[in-house]
């Protein structure tokens, strides 16, 4: 039996999905024993690879290098995982979109500054005009809501989905 591929990324949020992924305890054992991690944080890798049986993705997609990502993980994955509330409403990096981006950026970079005030450009990706959930930009196939979710929530999703089976979170947690 091949093993199964997961890559993992975070695009706009603070990564707290990621710590809650981690909190899954002894459960990330039975997961890599099925499974490898062939892109993300504690991973060497610099490019979403090819043929990715399950890409879990937590954040808003609030930039260029956000939607460029959320669309190279989309075109070499076989399943979506849209994990927490920013990759799943836009939550908290959504909140700045009753502001025009050009009037954010003055704001914190330019009011906002102590020295040295300007808008950086370089290396820094483009903002799009809204921060919004995944599922906007590309085709989403399970969502895992929680602001982090639950470590049993995520345990589940990748549990069902290493059994070749379509989870259904919401049928067996609770959220909120």
């Amino acid at each position: 039996m091949d093993r199964v591929k997961i890559g993992t990324c975070w695009l706009d949020g603070c990564s707290g999905c990621h710590m809650s992924l981690l909190d899954i305890d002894e459960g990330i054992v039975a997961v890599l024993r099925k499974a490898d991690i062939v892109f993300g944080p504690l991973v060497d890798a610099q490019e979403w690879p090819e043929g990715v049986d399950v890409a879990v993705i937590e954040g808003a997609v609030s930039s260029q290098a956000d939607l460029a990502l959320a669309q190279t993980a989309r075109a070499r994955s076989r399943i979506v995982v849209a994990l927490g509330d920013c990759a799943v409403t836009g939550n908290v990096p959504s909140m700045r979109n009753g502001i025009p981006v050009r009037s954010l950026l003055e704001r914190v970079y330019v009011e906002g500054a102590s020295a040295q005030p300007g808008v950086p450009t370089d290396g820094v990706p483009a903002l799009l005009k809204h921060a919004q959930p995944l599922h906007e930009s590309i085709k989403v196939d399970v969502h895992v809501p929680g602001c982090p979710p639950k470590p049993n929530a995520i345990l589940l999703v990748l549990s069902e989905l290493l059994e070749g089976r379509t989870p259904d979170p919401g049928s067996k947690l609770r959220f909120g």
